[in-house]
């Protein structure tokens, strides 16, 4: 494509790296958050604004990159807002992961100003932001999609056009109810194996080459076995995305009770100081149940 005008509101694990590749692909990059912009990336020639009305009135393609549903309806609608600076033929684009329900809504005011929007939810955490290898699940119109296409194709490798306004968000919860039942089965697996005298490492290898095979194994059964939980992907924002999916469950009438055990192992470990760890530290409310820690002796 050629060289765009590109915004970006939200700088944090995920959004620096990503928007760093937008500017090594060679865009013009207006960068706006509420925390100091990353030193590095302004040493790259992005250019910093005082508010999101302001890197919307440079920018073409506006993205928006923050933890939660209030924080994109501020970023979008809130003053010195995006919607204060967009002119007629601009493209909004959301990757945080939020409501379905609230995305349709903001997806229609933004089109009551003359603008195209996009949720466009991702999957890959800080690994993945950093390697430009996410998943980016899309949802709006083709004819925005096809605009913005080359600019996702910086900042990930699986890039799906879902639906319309909204399915890109329905997609990502989809993902998290995944997400979190898979950390689950390894971690039981995992403590099951360690409580029972075998080498959790050994174990997470063997069955690594078999039909339990899967990402979660291999990256957060790794972190399991090495007892490190830094964040990756907190367990708080997790939280966030797993009550998105039991709210809608509850609206659509839909039985999700596994979805449900996950959460409340979530809000085990965040009653023991664990908001913050990394979503594989799940494991840690499975072994305080079992009394056993993966990886210590048979006791």
């Amino acid at each position: 494509m050629k060289m765009a005008k590109v915004g970006f509101i939200g700088l944090g694990i995920m959004g620096a790296p990503m928007a760093g590749h937008l500017r090594a692909g060679g865009h013009e990059l207006y960068v706006y958050d509420l925390n100091p912009i990353p030193k590095d990336l302004l040493e790259k020639g992005a250019v910093a604004c005082a508010s999101g009305k302001q890197v919307t009135e440079q920018a073409e393609i506006i993205v928006t990159m923050v933890p939660d549903t209030p924080h994109v309806e501020a970023a979008l609608f809130g003053k010195g807002g995006v919607a204060e600076g967009l002119k007629p033929g601009k493209i909004v684009v959301d990757m945080s992961s939020i409501s379905p329900i609230e995305t349709k809504k903001f997806a229609e005011r933004i089109g009551q100003l003359g603008c195209q929007y996009l949720d466009a939810p991702v999957s890959g955490g800080e690994v993945g932001a950093k390697a430009a290898s996410l998943t980016i699940m899309v949802g709006g119109p083709e004819e925005a999609f096809a605009r913005v296409k080359p600019l996702f194709d910086l900042m990930g490798k699986n890039i799906t056009l879902v639906g319309g306004n909204g399915d890109g968000q329905t997609c990502k919860v989809a993902n998290q109810i995944i997400v979190a039942l898979t950390i689950e089965a390894v971690g039981e697996a995992l403590l099951f194996a360690s409580k029972a005298g075998a080498d959790p490492g050994k174990v997470r290898q063997a069955l690594m080459g078999g039909f339990a095979a899967s990402r979660i194994l291999e990256v957060h059964g790794d972190r399991m076995v090495k007892r490190t939980f830094e964040p990756g992907f907190r367990i708080e924002l997790h939280q966030k995305d797993l009550n998105l999916a039991l709210q809608g469950a509850k609206a659509l009438g839909v039985s999700l009770p596994n979805t449900a055990t996950c959460q409340e192992l979530f809000n085990s470990c965040a009653a023991h100081g664990g908001s913050k760890w990394d979503h594989s530290g799940m494991v840690r409310a499975l072994e305080m149940m079992a009394n056993h820690e993966i990886g210590s002796k048979k006791g």
